[in-house]
């Protein structure tokens, strides 16, 4: 284990900068026998991690070979989808001086990016229920991650910037590095401007993200922003109450079973069967002594089982719930089998890209979004204290203190799980919480 390697990502505020922000430094701890930079990005339209990965590949693997001599691991994998012919070319060409290291080349379905999915790719283990890679011996590192991880290492750099793609119904799609703590809103004037008057904004992709006011900032686990119009289906599906999608599973679900057979965890072998909980709707059952609620746990919540409802229905909110209801009374996840093979004729049924895309109603949004390789300059930031996974960050400023951009302004708290924060741009502090620090920058003084 690389002890200045771990020391250099807890100080620097690293986090998974693709997914819920679990600590960096905690992964990195682990001993492994692979690791996997996951370069398959799960979501449509998001564009970052295929750039990333053509425009900076030499650092990436060296990244990688970092990583992988800190865990003990015998081999490490870079895996992205086949058709990323730019980014695949430019690793290729890098491969020769890694001798550890190799490429794994995914087929362009949903989810190919999550990360039990990653790991039966690229390692052909089978990640146990309720789970983590760790279990079968491998770590899994997003792209943007493992080159914060070697900024950290090398150049004592810490995480002030976010690579975000900026796309949907907006003049110029493209793909930019802004310092964390700018608005949702500053960060689509970027892209030109949304295309429309009326709108909302969806953080992260259009499958696992969420909608978010304009007046939101980004933060370090921002991966992409969305625009689309008011009226698209793909806000109505996440603005459907929830009373209304168990009304509807109880009188409209005919057990087709479409959904489960698409379902990426059953799929691997785990025991979900999303039209199975659909009975509990209607029958207060699932009416099958092998399942129980206590399934809905091992949902992921990837709402593919939506989309392959030939009635439109969605078992994802449904298993949402009862993972909430459980989880109230204090019911834990107690599923831990781990699955000899995945699920029969399983390469037959991966959900292909451009489909779901045309059922989102999102085909027209699927263009290019060139990475800007330009620096912006803003004039105010708000970060929060809590960046991702763990506790919040505890201020170590004052209003009135002045900052340079990459100065600590929040350390993680003595025995917690968390991650250092640091002023992305400088200036003057203006304000402090226990929920966010505002930095304004001295020239708008």
């Amino acid at each position: 284990m690389n002890d200045k390697l771990i020391k250099s990502v807890s100080e620097a505020g690293i986090v998974g900068a693709g997914g819920a922000g679990f600590p960096t430094h905690v992964k990195l701890a682990a001993q492994a026998e692979t690791v996997i930079i996951n370069g398959a990005e799960c979501e449509p339209l998001l564009r970052v991690d295929r750039q990333l990965m053509e425009k900076e590949a030499g650092k990436l693997l060296r990244a990688l070979d970092l990583i992988v001599e800190s865990a003990g691991a015998s081999r490490g994998v870079v895996a992205l989808k086949r058709h990323y012919h730019e980014a695949a070319a430019a690793l290729r060409g890098e491969l020769a001086a890694h001798p550890a290291l190799s490429l794994c080349e995914l087929g362009s379905f949903y989810p190919a990016g999550d990360e039990q999915v990653v790991v039966y790719e690229a390692a052909g283990r089978i990640v146990p229920e309720g789970g983590i890679p760790l279990n079968v011996g491998v770590i899994v590192v997003n792209v943007e991650t493992a080159l914060n991880i070697l900024a950290a290492y090398e150049e004592g750099l810490p995480v002030t910037d976010k690579y975000l793609t900026v796309t949907g119904a907006v003049r110029s799609p493209k793909s930019v590095k802004v310092p964390i703590g700018i608005t949702v809103s500053e960060a689509i004037e970027l892209a030109g401007g949304a295309t429309v008057a009326d709108y909302a904004v969806i953080n992260g992709g259009p499958m696992m993200g969420m909608t978010v006011a304009p007046d939101s900032v980004v933060t370090k686990t921002t991966k992409g922003l969305i625009v689309l119009p008011s009226g698209h289906s793909l806000l109505t599906s996440l603005k459907k109450p929830l009373e209304r999608s168990i009304r509807d599973a109880a009188i409209a679900c005919m057990q087709c079973s479409l959904c489960t057979e698409v379902c990426p965890r059953h799929l691997l072998g785990h025991r979900i069967e999303p039209h199975k909980m659909m009975r509990i709707a209607a029958y207060g059952s699932v009416c099958d002594a092998k399942q129980s609620p206590m399934n809905a746990y091992l949902c992921v919540g990837c709402r593919l089982c939506e989309y392959a409802c030939v009635m439109g229905l969605q078992p994802w909110k449904f298993n949402a719930s009862i993972k909430k209801t459980l989880t109230q009374n204090g019911v834990k996840n107690n599923l831990r089998d781990t699955p000899e093979r995945c699920g029969s004729f399983r390469d037959y049924k991966l959900y292909p890209v451009s489909k779901l895309l045309r059922q989102l109603g999102l085909a027209e949004y699927d263009r290019a979004a060139p990475m800007e390789s330009g620096e912006y300059r803003f004039s105010k930031v708000a970060l929060p204290l809590r960046q991702g996974a763990g506790a919040p960050a505890v201020p170590v400023v004052a209003a009135g203190d002045c900052v340079a951009r990459g100065e600590l302004i929040a350390k993680i708290p003595d025995g917690k799980l968390g991650s250092n924060l640091h002023a992305s741009i400088g200036g003057r502090v203006t304000f402090v919480t226990e929920n966010v620090i505002i930095i304004t920058s001295k020239a708008t003084e």
